[in-house]
């Protein structure tokens, strides 16, 4: 059995011991659809100018905004969450230290939770589109799932240097509180970024769920090919590649750091 299935089949069992959970977290999906449906009947034609390149729908456009988000926010939480666990129940130490690449552990231990925000994502789409109306009928699937690849990839590089924050500070995420309040509030999740002040506006492009939202939005919403979003493609695979070895190397540092400091199972 591989690293991957290992780490899956074990979380899948780990959860589905929860049903409870699983009940109650589509149920909170269809509550958060429908707020976002009534506040769209509010507030929605005095966007309709800043919306248009979107096709002008601000439900549709909020919808996608709150659904996609759930992969910045597992990714922020997902592998630090996986280190406090692996502290609390005693196992990060052998985890760590055995001869499985450090790369390899940390993809391992986050696929369930992509899979799981992967099954929100879908009740998201399903309730917009059988009980109000969401229209996906121009959405480019091809382009939708390369955003989507694309976000995460670049997602998962922050995810880490946060699982790394919390080997050094051990309780809280400062990584995850910060970075996540501010990318709502720039990339574009309720709004669109063209309302934020010029200087907000400026700040809003260093960050990739601004790109990844716009990617997705265009694919979804006005069946844009992949030529056409090349731009927001090529800055996500750029922080990708600025990512990912930066968050490795910063991990390794920090793991190192924890080994030397005798404080690799404090918690």
């Amino acid at each position: 059995m591989s690293v991957a299935t290992a780490f899956f089949k074990r979380d899948l069992s780990l959860n589905l011991s929860y049903r409870t959970f699983f009940f109650l977290s589509s149920f909170g999906i269809l509550f958060n659809v429908a707020v976002t449906y009534f506040i769209s009947r509010l507030f929605g034609d005095s966007l309709v100018s800043q919306l248009s390149e979107y096709g002008g729908n601000y439900f549709a456009f909020a919808l996608i905004g709150v659904a996609f988000n759930g992969y910045l926010t597992v990714s922020l939480s997902n592998y630090a969450q996986s280190i406090r666990d692996g502290q609390v129940m005693g196992t990060l130490e052998i985890m760590l230290l055995s001869p499985t690449r450090l790369s390899s552990i940390l993809i391992s231990s986050s696929l369930w939770s992509y899979f799981f925000t992967t099954f929100n994502v879908a009740i998201y789409l399903l309730a917009g589109t059988l009980i109000f109306g969401f229209d996906v009928s121009q959405a480019n699937v091809l382009t939708a799932l390369l955003v989507l690849i694309l976000s995460v990839t670049s997602f998962s590089g922050i995810g880490i240097l946060s699982a790394a924050a919390v080997l050094v500070v051990k309780k809280g995420d400062p990584v995850a509180t910060i970075y996540g309040g501010i990318s709502s509030l720039l990339a574009g999740v309720y709004y669109p970024v063209s309302v934020l002040p010029g200087p907000l506006a400026v700040m809003a492009k260093f960050f990739p769920l601004t790109y990844a939202l716009d990617g997705m939005r265009l694919a979804m919403l006005k069946g844009a090919s992949i030529m056409s979003i090349r731009t927001d493609l090529l800055v996500l695979v750029g922080f990708t590649l600025l990512l990912t070895p930066l968050s490795l190397v910063v991990f390794r540092m920090a793991l190192k750091r924890a080994k030397k400091e005798g404080s690799l199972v404090h918690y």
